[in-house]
C-alpha cells in the first residue's frame, strides 16, 4: 500500500514538474512570438514615419532595424527569465563586451555618430558641390560611416564622417545664385578709373551671366608689384564653371586691348662690392 502511494506521489510530482516545464516553454515561445511581432510593428512604424523626402533612406532603415533588434533582445531576456535562466550574468557580459568594443572602435563609433547627425541635420545632400575636411567635390553618396565625393577630375574621395562633422562645411551650390570672382593685378602706372572701366567692360562681355545682379570691379589692395582687383559677376550653379573660365578670358583680353599690363612679382637686387675686391669700381675687371 505504501509503495502504491509512493508511486502515485512520484507520478504526480513528475507530472507537475513536466507541466511546469511545458508551461514555461510555452510562455518562452509566446514571449518570443509576441516580442517579434511587436518588434516588426515598431520597425515598420518607424520606417513609415521616416519615409519622407527630407529623410535619408539609410537612416530610416538603420533606425527601424535598431528598434527591431533592441525589442527582440528584450523579449529574449524576458523569455529566458520565465524558464528560470538567470539573465543578469548575460547582461553583465554584454555590457563588458560592449564597453571593450566601444574602446576598440571609438574612432568608428565617432564616424557613426557623425554620420547619423549628418543624415538628420542635412547640411548637404547628394549632388551638392561642397568643400568638407579640406576636400572639394560633388557628393556622390552619404553613408553612416563615410561620405564619398566625386571631384571634377572624376576621382572618388572617401572622407570619414567624423572629420566632416568636426570641421567647417561649405555647401558651394546651396543657393540658386552664386558669385563668380576673378582676381587680377594691374600695372601701377595704369590709371585706376580707366582700369576699372576696362574690367567692367570685361564683366559685361560674359554671356549668360545674371544681368539683374550687376557686375563689379572692386579695388581690393595695393600689392608689392601690382594694383589688385577682383572682378565679379553672378551665375547659376549650372553655369558657374563655364562663366568663371569666360570671365577670366575676357579680363585678360580686355586688358591686353587697353594696353594695361598684368605684372609679375619683381624684386630689386643691389650688389655692394667690397673695396679692393675683384670687380670693385671696374678696376679689377679693367686689369
Amino acid at each position: 500500500m505504501n509503495d502504491l502511494l509512493s508511486q502515485n506521489y512520484f507520478s504526480a510530482e513528475t507530472l507537475s514538474v513536466a507541466a511546469n516545464y511545458i508551461l514555461s516553454a510555452a510562455a518562452f515561445v509566446a514571449i518570443l512570438v509576441i516580442g517579434r511581432y511587436v518588434a516588426i510593428w515598431v520597425r515598420d512604424t518607424i520606417k513609415r514615419g521616416l519615409d519622407r523626402p527630407s529623410m535619408d533612406s539609410t537612416l530610416t532603415k538603420f533606425a527601424g532595424n535598431f528598434a527591431y533588434y533592441a525589442i527582440f533582445l528584450l523579449a529574449l531576456f524576458a523569455g529566458l527569465e520565465t524558464v528560470g535562466v538567470e539573465t543578469a550574468s548575460f547582461v553583465a557580459v554584454l555590457a563588458a563586451a560592449g564597453f571593450a568594443v566601444g574602446l576598440a572602435l571609438q574612432g568608428t563609433l565617432a564616424n557613426f555618430a557623425a554620420g547619423v547627425l549628418l543624415l538628420i541635420f542635412r547640411p548637404f545632400g547628394v549632388g551638392d558641390y561642397v568643400e568638407i575636411a579640406g576636400e572639394t567635390g560633388f557628393v556622390r553618396d552619404l553613408q553612416l560611416f563615410f561620405t564619398r565625393l566625386r571631384t571634377r577630375s572624376n576621382r572618388v574621395i572617401i572622407v570619414p564622417n567624423g572629420d566632416i562633422f568636426g570641421s567647417t562645411i561649405e555647401n558651394i551650390f546651396e543657393q540658386d545664385e552664386i558669385r563668380v570672382d576673378c582676381d587680377v593685378g594691374t600695372d601701377y602706372p595704369a590709371d585706376i578709373d580707366e582700369t576699372r572701366e576696362v574690367l567692367l567692360e570685361a564683366a559685361r562681355a560674359v554671356d549668360d551671366r545674371l544681368e539683374e545682379k550687376g557686375e563689379q570691379a572692386a579695388l581690393v589692395g595695393l600689392g608689392d608689384s601690382s594694383i589688385n582687383w577682383q572682378v565679379r559677376v553672378w551665375a547659376t550653379p549650372d553655369t558657374y564653371f563655364r562663366l568663371k573660365q569666360e570671365l577670366t578670358r575676357q579680363v585678360k583680353y580686355k586688358l591686353d586691348q587697353a594696353g594695361i599690363g598684368i605684372p609679375f612679382p619683381q624684386r630689386d637686387v643691389h650688389v655692394d662690392y667690397l673695396e679692393g675686391a675683384p670687380g670693385a669700381n671696374g678696376a679689377a675687371d679693367d686689369a
